[in-house]
């Protein structure tokens, strides 16, 4: 458990209980992995009224989602591998909720029961790939390409939140959560009328207007009001 600096031993998990233990660290003592290893990351696109503006699209009466391996799961400082596939990787700062029981054909009033938290996201996206095929897979599941972090806040109120990307100290991405075209509860409702959404699987709400490229070299942060700030570098895959 992280407080003030200080991250505090636990025993068990987040999932079925956890107790601390006298075990304390200082901030600088630990490697930060990724906060969770979902089975499933399932992804909301178009889900940023100014992002469907900035790409002259109609707002979707339905959610877009697609899904992300879980293989593609990087941690915090980690860096993000440019595949030799790609000519453009592209940053996507998101919201992630984190699911903490298991969850199947709920309301959008019974959603919120169900989570445990959220934490920072970035989409990482092959941008010229997505725009040769219908099916996102490829173009977004790349290893490396799905950091999360660096912690889950299980006390929050997703709503009105600044969420933003920086790049190489660069501000690319600024928007709220209020922009949102379809708030967390209405998404976790649609998904689990589809999927069953068990504890520990991730669901990413869209990204904002701003999104862009990244070279190797590059320092990308995904900061989102009251969670913390997820930082990666970038690398060209070696061949």
């Amino acid at each position: 458990m992280y407080e003030k600096d200080t991250i505090t031993s636990i025993h068990g998990d987040p999932f079925d209980g956890i107790a601390l233990t006298d075990q304390k660290f200082s901030y600088d003592e630990v490697k930060l992995l990724a906060p969770v290893m979902p089975g499933k990351i399932i992804a909301a696109g178009l889900n940023y009224i100014s992002h469907a503006r900035e790409l002259k699209m109609e707002l979707p009466k339905e959610p877009l989602v697609f899904l992300k391996p879980s293989s593609s799961v990087l941690d915090p400082f980690d860096a993000i591998i440019r595949p030799v596939q790609s000519s453009r990787v592209d940053y996507e700062a998101e919201l992630a909720v984190v699911i903490g029981k298991k969850c199947k054909n709920v309301s959008p009033e019974e959603a919120g029961g169900y989570v445990l938290g959220f934490t920072c996201l970035n989409d990482v996206t092959a941008r010229d790939l997505q725009a040769k095929e219908s099916q996102w897979t490829r173009a977004k599941g790349f290893d490396t390409f799905c950091p999360i972090g660096p912690w889950v806040e299980t006390q929050y109120d997703w709503r009105n939140k600044r969420i933003r990307a920086i790049l190489n100290g660069e501000l690319k991405q600024d928007a709220n959560t209020d922009d949102f075209i379809h708030p967390v509860e209405k998404l976790i409702s649609y998904i689990s009328a589809v999927m069953t959404l068990n504890p520990g699987d991730v669901v990413a709400t869209g990204t904002a207007s701003g999104i862009g490229p990244m070279s190797a070299g590059d320092t990308i942060q995904i900061e989102i009001e009251g969670i913390g700030i997820l930082q990666n570098t970038v690398a060209d895959q070696q061949v």
